[in-house]
């Protein structure tokens, strides 16, 4: 059978097609007793405990597609009904097929996993000159750099004016928190990197590829490889989004924040249930009818080892151990199995992909609210099935889990905002603050007067625009116009001897706000006064 795994990339598509009709095929046959039993009941118990308008499932199991299907609703107060057709972003779940795209063209000998990234992308550079050299293509979708967690995002959230490949170029400005190596630290701008490499050394855009060398072959018709297509299609899912207690509302702005594709090799995949399904299969049958098993085994191999994380006893099995980060995965042990999974966030959404290798199942979870809880809840409990542990409360244990969250996220803002000495004044006369900024990575930011008080534009960010209000001292607080940002920053003013301005450092003010929003890594320097 040899030939049907290195033979002509025709007769992969043509096996894998094949593979997937049949599977297809046995689904329409399967009988639900291979399902937990309940599980619709039990899915719309979830929906409504943890208040999420719609999710869709996928699971399979040795090699067949045992569900695709949608539940509750695509918009909260529409009667418009998720079916295992709707479209949700899957965001960082995205990552796994960067990294499939890059073991594809290990495989064609285009490149070696441990080729230096500056030998494909000469231009390419890190704040450090060891790690511009040594850092591999491997390396890039692990997260050891040496990057602070998430730097970077904000080049490119909310929606900015960078090309991908000069937010990739302004990473040489990010200072580097750990040694290279050395510690794990979540980031998206590498996976930027690996996607401009692609470009490099296979003659496509990132999203061709993946159109061409992954989707298409593998059947996954509904799968969109840009994101700018998403707000285009007929049946979609929409953003909901909780505030500090856990209220639900639309994310009725959420396409005016625009649809860019420069972040699509971190993030960018929309897909649905029926075409996960398809994903997982092509994963879990090792590659055979794709890339090849080795490739597989390469993609699924721990390499950064990650925290673990304290687990509360009304979720204890749930804990996990030998955590590490894979390329584009995450895996762990978890009852003795292993697991091999990922998340996605994107405001209103979250998703998840969760496999059991050793069972041969796959469940994946699409939503449209940001409660991993709610998906958490699902995936356990099938997963409890096919390894036949005993029962648990799963949702009783992640509703409290939810609960805790959220208690933490009101503490966590009165913190922030109750110690306020509001007789403070600034120490400078308003229009003294006007001028423009500017921070090496990001670039320039505007303090103006706008009819008596402060606003700030970010140069390259058109919605981040804002009142500046005074809160204490020589701290300010920024109040975005576009408020579903969810992401008022401070603003910290420091003098010299002789009361001018020195510096200015932000950072958010809620815990709900989003983690790619980096306000804190800007260190921002006045380059010109009013």
């Amino acid at each position: 059978m040899k030939w049907m795994i290195f033979g002509s990339k025709t007769c992969r598509q043509a096996l894998l097609f094949c593979c997937l009709t049949v599977s297809a095929c046995a689904y329409g046959q399967q009988k639900t007793s291979s399902l937990p039993p309940g599980l619709d009941a039990y899915v719309e118990k979830v929906l409504k405990t943890f208040h999420v308008p719609g999710l869709s499932i996928a699971v399979v199991k040795d090699g067949q597609t045992l569900l695709a299907k949608g539940y509750g609703v695509r918009k909260m107060g529409r009667d418009l009904k998720v079916d295992e057709h709707t479209l949700f972003p899957i965001a960082s779940n995205t990552k796994a097929f960067t990294a499939t795209a890059l073991g594809i063209l290990a495989e064609r000998g285009k490149l070696q996993w441990n080729d230096k990234v500056i030998d494909h992308l000469p231009w390419f550079r890190l704040s450090d000159p060891y790690a511009t050299r040594e850092i591999t293509i491997k390396d890039l979708l692990v997260h050891n750099s040496g990057l602070a967690p998430y730097a970077g995002d904000l080049l490119q959230f909310p929606v900015t004016t960078f090309t991908r490949r000069e937010i990739v170029e302004r990473i040489r400005h990010l200072p580097l928190v750990n040694s290279f190596r050395s510690a794990y630290a979540y980031d998206n701008v590498l996976y930027l990197a690996a996607g401009e490499l692609i470009q490099a050394v296979s003659g496509m855009e990132w999203e061709e590829f993946i159109r061409k060398e992954i989707l298409e072959p593998a059947n996954m018709k509904e799968t969109l490889h840009r994101f700018s297509l998403f707000e285009k299609q007929p049946n979609i899912a929409y953003s909901h989004i909780p505030d500090s207690k856990g209220n639900i509302s639309v994310l009725e702005t959420f396409f005016e924040e625009g649809m860019s594709d420069k972040s699509s090799p971190a993030g960018g995949i929309v897909s649905t249930a029926a075409d996960m399904a398809k994903w997982m299969q092509i994963q879990l049958d090792s590659g055979r009818t794709l890339f090849r098993p080795s490739t597989a085994a390469l993609l699924w191999h721990g390499v950064n080892p990650m925290p673990e994380l304290n687990v509360p006893a009304w979720i204890a099995p749930s804990r996990s151990s030998l955590n590490a980060y894979a390329l584009g995965f995450r895996v762990y042990m978890n009852r003795g199995t292993k697991v091999v999974t990922h998340g996605g966030k994107l405001d209103g959404f979250v998703s998840c992909v969760m496999m059991f290798p050793e069972i041969n199942l796959g469940i994946t979870i699409l939503t449209n609210q940001e409660s991993g809880n709610a998906y958490n809840a699902i995936i356990q409990h099938i997963a409890d099935y096919y390894l036949k542990t005993g029962p648990f409360d799963w949702i009783a244990g992640f509703r409290k889990q939810e609960d805790a969250k959220f208690a933490r996220f009101s503490q966590l803002e009165q913190q922030a905002l109750g110690k306020r000495d509001s007789n403070s004044r600034p120490a400078l006369p308003l229009e003294k603050y006007c001028g423009t900024y500017r921070d090496p990575w990001y670039g320039d930011i505007d303090i103006t007067m706008e009819n008596g008080a402060l606003y700030m534009q970010f140069s390259r960010t058109p919605l981040f625009h804002g009142k500046v209000e005074h809160w204490q001292y020589e701290t300010f607080i920024v109040r975005w116009d576009h408020r579903e940002i969810r992401g008022d920053a401070f603003i910290t003013f420091s003098l010299t001897p002789e009361g001018k301005i020195d510096a200015a450092k932000m950072k958010a003010v809620s815990p709900l706000t989003d983690v790619s929003l980096d306000f804190h890594d800007l260190d921002l320097k006045p380059v010109k006064r009013n």
